[in-house]
């Protein structure tokens, strides 16, 4: 077809000719990448058919069909069979979630805090270990994977929660972001594949993307992701590993049960994938908690942070890998943060050691029980499935919203709040969800008073009170 023949035809997506370098279809992607995070296309645009921009742009279709597989594995598009090509939902925004905001004059219901109202303990502590006589030696080089002592105080501290690892596969690394980088970067190459449920850490989204790992969504149900369609993205796709949250998923807050984590753990078995067992919310599993580590150890990496048990400011995780992993985990580490801060390890090392810290963990297990039965006052948990002591909640919307001008308008209201396409992997989902977050208000009557806003603002009252009155 001649090209100015599509001079004035209706495309959704016309890429700047002039703007064209060698390789093409490398510099189609990147034209794409631009417009998409740039606002140009907004999410769920459906891009022209491959076949109508490679006889507009007057290249070979396979070009194109290159330069799409690019932007897929960005995260930017997807495919949907006999509908076409579109933007996702979450592809023109940031989706990591992080807490930039110096002024607040709203309430904190997006930002998953973990109740630091305990963290005079940890000064306390702190002070202790600095008096010490050896304090100086923790500001050094040695031990990158974590001084004898500080594994032993590790392994003391993950025996609780049912993971009996040896020393020699244990590291530590500067908190759970960390240890996922040190993983992905270690373990995975660019284009590889991993398995995530639709709804997942929009952190590890967005490490996925910077490495260029694609991310296939398996659907689930209110028990987590289901094994058989696990198995039938493993036929179709060229699948290497799976990422988990079984204690407590983040954002839909579910508790996968015994069975469901048996079945995976069989599905994980059978496609020889390795498990990134993300366990930050292990401290709320109920009593005899096993995890799917303990059912696939030798195709299994563990992760246990401290961050939401006992500090969110002391950048610590402990990981456990099979002996298998040990020198490419062993050299992602050197290369990466060379070691985490024996300080701030010895710091959590006293606090397991002394009882402090499961004097910390009580605390915040009832804080979040009471703030649980605050939610209940005022919206009804559809699954029963999920953690009963979780920090947050997962809201389902009974209309649909813009994602964007939900979280805008919110905020004008007076709450800031994270709707669900900020998690969301893959095809756009007809249902609708806010995670709520419970733990990050200031007190319990500023939550309750977080959740009447809401429940207004779902209903259709949208009258502007003002907040700072609200504000304890």
């Amino acid at each position: 077809m001649p090209i100015n023949s599509f001079e004035n035809y209706p495309m959704s997506w016309k890429p700047n000719k002039t703007q064209l370098k060698t390789p093409i279809y490398l510099s189609i992607a990147n034209l794409l990448e631009y417009d998409i995070v740039n606002g140009y296309l907004a999410p769920n645009t459906k891009l022209p058919p491959q076949r109508e921009l490679a006889d507009y742009l007057d290249i070979n279709l396979s070009t194109i069909t290159r330069a799409f597989k690019i932007c897929e594995l960005k995260g930017l598009i997807y495919g949907t069979t006999g509908r076409g090509t579109f933007v996702s939902p979450n592809a023109g925004s940031i989706i990591s979630i992080s807490d930039c905001r110096t002024e607040k004059s709203y309430i904190e219901m997006g930002i998953i805090k973990p109740f630091d109202q305990n963290n005079s303990l940890v000064v306390n502590t702190a002070k202790s270990v600095l008096s010490k006589g050896y304090a100086e030696k923790l500001l050094d080089y040695t031990y990158p994977l974590g001084t004898p002592y500080h594994k032993s105080a590790a392994k003391k501290w993950l025996k609780k929660y049912n993971i009996d690892a040896d020393i020699e596969n244990i590291a530590i690394t500067s908190g759970a972001q960390n240890a996922l980088a040190v993983i992905l970067i270690s373990l995975f190459h660019s284009g590889d594949k991993i398995a995530v449920d639709v709804y997942t850490y929009p952190n590890f989204i967005e490490l996925a993307n910077m490495l260029d790992i694609q991310l296939i969504p398996i659907k689930g149900d209110n028990v987590g992701m289901k094994p058989e369609e696990l198995d039938a993205q493993c036929k179709l796709n060229n699948i290497q590993g799976i990422y988990l949250m079984p204690s407590c998923s983040n954002p839909t807050g579910t508790l996968m049960n015994m069975e469901r984590k048996q079945e995976l753990a069989e599905i994980i078995k059978k496609n020889n994938l390795l498990l990134i067992e993300d366990d930050i919310y292990y401290f709320l599993n109920p009593e005899n908690y096993i995890s799917i580590t303990s059912f696939v150890p030798e195709q299994s990496i563990y992760i246990n942070s401290i961050s939401k048990s006992l500090c969110s400011g002391i950048r610590v995780a402990f990981i456990v890998y099979p002996g298998k992993y040990s020198e490419n985990i062993t050299r992602g580490i050197y290369n990466i943060n060379l070691k985490t801060s024996a300080l701030n390890v010895e710091i959590i090392a006293e606090m397991i050691n002394t009882g402090i810290a499961d004097q910390i963990v009580e605390d915040k297990i009832s804080a979040s029980k009471e703030r649980n039965q605050i939610y209940k006052r005022y919206f009804k948990i559809e699954n029963s499935n999920e953690n009963p002591v979780s920090l947050f909640r997962w809201l389902p919307l009974k209309q649909k919203f813009n994602a964007n001008q939900f979280e805008k308008d919110a905020l004008e209201q007076g709450i800031h709040i994270y709707h669900s396409d900020r998690f969301l992997v893959g095809n756009y989902k007809e249902k609708q969800f806010l995670r709520v977050a419970l733990s990050s208000a200031n007190n319990s009557d500023e939550l309750g008073k977080g959740l009447a806003i809401l429940k207004n603002i779902l209903s259709g009252k949208t009258d502007k009170t003002n907040i700072n009155s609200l504000i304890i």
